[in-house]
């Protein structure tokens, strides 16, 4: 009797690991050529901020923090970007990964940045595949594909060339 207890018992507890381990496998994480994934945060203006609003659009979605000086160097770029192509198509989102929206707003307010930001958080970071450095850049295409993920401090010629390969330029 304690035998068939002790096996049912075992058996009940491999399953259950097994079952548990599937239900936590992780979600496939974005990459060049595959789906943007969507996303829902409230931006710095305490407005809703979701990447399935842009459909339609060429997104630059932009990870990077206040206290990362190649994200600094890149963000004036973003800026004339905006300002030059936001009318045929472009449109430029920030996704900050400082520890709190305080450095980000004073941050947002001083340089006039022109786009959305928002505070994202580990969750959206590993949604993008995992965000382990900064800046990380996407570029993704009107049908919400990645079209190149840039990594680290890039030439904002090479960013900008890749936005206008997808706008068709």
């Amino acid at each position: 009797m304690k035998t068939k207890v002790l096996a049912s018992s075992l058996l009940f507890l491999l399953l259950s690991a097994l079952i548990g381990c599937r239900s936590s496998a992780p979600k496939p994480r974005a990459k060049a050529g595959g789906e943007a994934p969507d996303f829902t945060i409230t931006d710095i203006q305490g407005k809703k901020l979701s990447l399935a609003d842009y459909k339609g659009k060429v997104v630059l979605l932009d990870f990077w923090a206040t206290w990362c000086a190649p994200c600094l160097e890149e963000i004036p770029h973003f800026i004339t970007m905006q300002e030059k192509l936001g009318a045929q198509g472009f449109q430029a989102i920030g996704i900050s990964m400082d520890d709190g929206p305080k450095p980000v707003e004073k941050f947002y307010a001083e340089h006039k940045l022109n786009y959305p930001v928002a505070v994202g958080d580990s969750t959206l970071a590993d949604s993008y595949g995992g965000i382990l450095g900064l800046p990380v850049t996407f570029v993704i295409n009107r049908d919400g594909q990645i079209r190149k993920k840039f990594v680290g401090a890039t030439d904002t010629a090479l960013i900008e060339q890749e936005v206008l390969a997808a706008l068709g330029q």
